[in-house]
């Protein structure tokens, strides 16, 4: 007799993972959280009660004269085919939170929760809750509440031991502080925030240039060779996790709580510098940005080598080094950089603000 185990669907097995993702759901909790199990939504209270007090504005880093809600929503891509082959899932979940939060946090957003969606043909308890650790990982890194998720089992759907991941972030902050890059002139100075690597973008290209359609046992032996400039082997780099600014983010915008110091800040995701910057440009203005005053990754030195990719493509595809750039006032830009490096965040004075003609691109890349 049919029935759903055996079409491929064992909600049993399922049931009993979900268990196991609620206790480590709940490490990222604090008062705001209203504990539902099992319930088919979270809940995030903005006025907590601890005891008989509601301490609402105690919660948050700061008081909101009008919060408003900002929200976003990303995967991982396909770096996830690299955790694939070496069957390692412990840091796509910190890839998936910041991929979301580092969108959420450029407004000068607070994360307040987190939400993922996994879905594979066949669920797998070790994978499963390997991705979680890493979701609930990230989250702790952002400061914010894992509230839900949804594990879909879709029979036939992937190959076995494959997956896909989407993440989806809610902030809250104040509508007259939003950060949106409106205030930008000529001679601001632009600082970049080091990344930990390649992030979790590039990797179509990326896998282009190393695997190239190798087969499974080549591909593998490439991954597990150790580089020495790497200290680490191919895999082991390719899979470093996306770093979360959130921490950066919301140590230097409280430093200046009422001067707009801060103009403008872009997560360098996909389409690099050359694409991400003029996201946040008037139109009129353009930056220069001199690739001699901050380090890149030797990974970014090797793709480029061994793909023989050009600059301005290495910088339109990859973070070169630099996961954020933020936009600011010449005269703070030094304290700023003090500020990030206190609470161990690398960061550099990268380039400038200029005036921008008609014909002339957002984003200068020197030297060429």
């Amino acid at each position: 007799m049919l029935n759903y185990k055996s079409a491929g669907v064992d909600t049993a097995k399922k049931d009993t993972i979900i268990d196991e993702i609620i206790r480590l759901s709940r490490k990222t909790y604090d008062p705001r959280v209203i504990e539902h199990p099992w319930g088919f939504s979270g809940f995030f209270s903005l006025f907590p009660k601890i005891g008989k007090k509601s301490t609402s504005p105690l919660l948050f880093s700061k008081n909101y004269k009008s919060p408003t809600l900002v929200a976003c929503s990303d995967g991982v891509g396909t770096k996830l085919k690299i955790a694939f082959l070496l069957n390692k899932h412990e840091t796509v979940g910190i890839d998936l939170v910041a991929m979301s939060i580092n969108d959420l946090i450029v407004s000068g957003g607070e994360p307040l929760f987190f939400l993922d969606y996994i879905s594979t043909g066949s669920v797998d308890e070790r994978i499963i809750l390997d991705i979680i650790k890493g979701i609930v990982t990230g989250c702790k890194e952002a400061g914010c509440a894992l509230l839900g998720g949804e594990t879909a089992e879709m029979p036939s759907f992937y190959p076995p031991g494959e997956y896909d991941l989407a993440g989806f972030a809610i902030g809250l902050v104040d509508k007259d502080k939003i950060i949106t890059g409106k205030t930008i002139k000529t001679a601001d100075v632009v600082i970049g925030i080091s990344s930990s690597g390649l992030h979790s973008n590039g990797y179509s290209l990326l896998r282009r240039v190393f695997l190239d359609n190798l087969p499974k046992e080549k591909a593998l032996n490439k991954l597990n060779q150790h580089i020495p400039e790497l200290s680490s082997t191919l895999g082991e780099e390719l899979l470093k996790p996306t770093r979360i600014y959130a921490k950066a983010v919301k140590h230097i915008c409280k430093h200046y709580p009422v001067k707009k110091v801060i103009k403008a800040i872009a997560h360098i995701t996909g389409g690099g510098m050359i694409e991400n910057i003029p996201r946040v440009l008037p139109s009129h203005l353009a930056v220069e940005i001199d690739t001699d005053t901050f380090p890149r990754p030797y990974i970014f030195k090797l793709l480029q080598i061994s793909g023989k990719i050009s600059q301005e493509e290495m910088y339109r595809v990859f973070n070169m080094g630099l996961g954020l750039i933020v936009i600011v006032d010449k005269y703070y830009s030094n304290a700023i950089i003090r500020r990030l490096k206190e609470i161990k965040y690398d960061a550099y004075i990268i380039g400038r603000v200029t005036p921008r003609t008609q014909s002339q691109n957002q984003v200068i890349i020197f030297p060429s």
